[in-house]
């Protein structure tokens, strides 16, 4: 006999040999224990659960000897012609090579005829939804109603593609994806009767990359055999099929959340030089993140997929990564599949999506803002941007101002220093109206120093009275952007960095205090008043009184010049009376002498010290 590969080789024979499908299984055991067999059956699922298998075995449990029934011998010779696809009562047609009508119409009069020797003639076609419209409303009749003797079982990977009038006469199973494990330990015991070492990690990294599929998994086993011989290990698995290993995921996922980019881009170009599967080096980190937050938030539902030497540095790790953090690396890698899948370029769009990651974990979002308004420290972060979900801005209610943190102690000043004011309460920060329409809003400014000096022996905070008397001057040193500064309102100093308030809808104040001009002289001003520089980190607020809009004037109107009245005449000895004429009307336009007097003229003249010369 010829050789035969493991998919065919170990094919279920029986309900028991049937891996993960067990509420299938169960149902079909009852139906025919029950006698409740119904005359049409449909299996839905993905390539390689075991649809095909799992209807022959369900037609030699109905026409074994003495069927049906669930305990039959799969060696008696009917089942192994249904096996074998040689049973005369049992006619597997393929939905993609016979989805004409001339077909269905063959296939009505094949079922007219009683079984030839078991108790029913069985009809199963494969990717039914091949079938065309035609050759579904042909089989309708004869699916609704058919003989007592035939029984219809479908199999297909897309049902949405078959038409409502079919399913609804069928009963429906779905077939799940085969877990991992089950996979896994299925691939050893095969490894095992043919006399092949196969270590569990190379199982597990086998039955990774099927994806729930067993007949993949038993395909990728004959091939690694065929190539390495009677030892596979996990090593073995990643050089033939480009998978990287559960070490190397591990090891890129603490590199991300420890944002050492170098060493990340460093191992993303190893494994790229080695041939591995960017695509698939993706997946599996997408895949090691979803089991880091399924870890911070349900740990009792952690499948410990993470290998056991970087369980206690990932923890590490994890404590201090809030979920929003992880969240968003997760956004940001599925952003980078996305792109990934319709580029050609997969190692581009990887490495891109890898640094946006590295970065997502050091952006201060307003979650971030909120807690340093509380009292706790901003995170650490080495690029100093601040980010906002394209949402409204959620409500902020800070404590009483009693329970505002204090600043930092500061080293005792050669003069006394008022005391810092507590913060105000900020209430009902809200996205003001037209700013959600903008692509990116930014209500939030970091601008931080690059390199702040040490601060002096004497340095003490900032206190609202110091903001005010140092905006001011600053104001005065630069008149041009000092004009378009609005109100604003002194919230903070924490350890230098200053938080400053400005309405929302204020614009105007956000880039003039983001000038260089008054940030410079700012800081001058920081150094002489508190002995230290700053950092202006600016919020938005709605109770900061708003700007004052500019009255912008219409422009002057040139009136028509009336002509200058005439000197006074002597009355002239009044002559007889003649008839009426109409009168003429006045000429608009200037004399000469009435040309060069005109006050206008005049005004003109002397204030651009001019001379008018007479042509």
């Amino acid at each position: 006999m010829s050789y035969q590969v493991f998919a065919r080789k170990y094919r279920p024979r029986t309900f028991k040999d049937v891996l993960g499908q067990d509420h299938v299984v169960r149902t079909l055991c009852n139906a025919i224990e029950q006698k409740r067999l119904a005359h049409a059956y449909l299996f839905v699922g993905p390539r390689g659960t075991g649809k095909t298998s799992t209807a022959r075995i369900f037609a030699k449990a109905l026409n074994c000897s003495g069927g049906p029934k669930v305990d039959f011998d799969p060696d008696e010779e009917v089942c192994r012609e249904i096996a074998e696809g040689r049973n005369l009562d049992v006619q597997e047609i393929d939905g993609a090579s016979n989805r004409g009508i001339d077909n269905i119409r063959d296939l009505r009069d094949y079922v007219q005829f009683a079984p030839s020797s078991g108790s029913y003639r069985i009809v199963y076609i494969d990717e039914v939804h091949m079938l065309t419209k035609e050759s579904f409303n042909a089989l309708l009749k004869t699916l609704e109603e058919p003989p007592p003797h035939v029984m219809f079982i479908f199999a297909t990977t897309e049902p949405h593609k078959i038409l409502p009038t079919i399913l609804s006469r069928c009963q429906r199973f779905d077939l799940r994806p085969i877990p991992t494990d089950i996979i896994a330990n299925h691939l050893v015991n095969i490894a095992a009767n043919e006399g092949v070492t196969l270590t569990q990690s190379a199982a597990f990294a086998i039955a990774t990359v099927a994806e729930g599929g067993m007949r993949d998994a038993q395909s990728m086993l004959d091939q690694l055999v065929s190539f390495c011989g009677n030892h596979i290990d996990e090593q073995n698995v990643n050089d033939i099929f480009g998978v990287t290993g559960r070490e190397t995921v591990a090891r890129a996922l603490v590199y991300i959340l420890d944002r050492r980019l170098p060493d990340l881009l460093h191992l993303v170009h190893e494994l790229a030089e080695a041939g591995r599967d960017m695509g698939q080096l993706l997946a599996e980190l997408m895949g090691a993140v979803r089991e880091l937050l399924i870890t911070k938030v349900a740990p009792q539902e952690a499948s410990g997929g993470i290998p056991e030497q970087w369980r206690e540095t990932l923890s590490t790790l994890l404590e201090r990564t809030p979920v929003d953090k992880i969240i968003r690396l997760m956004e940001v890698l599925s952003r980078a599949e996305e792109q990934m899948r319709h580029s050609s370029n997969k190692r581009l769009y990887l490495e891109m999506g890898l640094i946006q990651a590295v970065h997502s974990l050091a952006e201060a979002n307003i979650s971030d803002i909120v807690r340093a308004l509380n009292g706790a420290p901003l995170p650490d972060t080495p690029i100093a941007t601040v980010t906002l979900p394209a949402v409204s801005m959620p409500q902020v209610q800070q404590t009483a101002p009693a329970a505002a943190p204090a600043p930092m102690p500061a080293p005792a000043p050669v003069a006394p220093a008022p005391q810092p004011e507590p913060s105000p309460v900020i209430e009902n920060v809200t996205m003001p109206p037209g700013l959600e329409q903008l692509d990116d809003p930014p209500p939030l400014f970091d601008v931080p120093e690059d390199t702040p000096p040490e601060p002096a022996a004497t340095a003490r905070p900032v206190t609202p009275e110091d903001w005010d008397a140092m905006l001011a001057a600053a104001c005065e040193a630069s008149p041009i952007s000092g004009s378009m500064v609005g109100p604003t309102m002194f919230m903070q100093d924490d350890e230098g960095l200053l938080y400053i308030a400005i309405h929302p809808e204020d614009v105007n104040t956000r880039d003039a205090l983001l000038s260089e001009n008054i940030l410079s002289a700012l800081n001058e001003q920081a150094q002489a008043r508190c002995g230290r520089s700053i950092t202006l980190r600016i919020v938005t607020d709605a109770a900061v009184a708003a700007p004052t809009p500019v009255e912008i004037l219409p422009p002057p109107k040139f009136e028509e010049i009336a002509p200058a009245p005439k000197p006074a005449q002597k009355e002239a000895p009044k002559q007889p009376a003649e008839p009426e004429k109409k009168a003429a009307p006045p000429s608009l336009k200037p004399t000469e002498e009435e040309f060069y007097q005109d006050p206008l003229i005049e005004q003109a003249l002397k204030t651009f010290h001019a001379t008018l010369i007479k042509n």
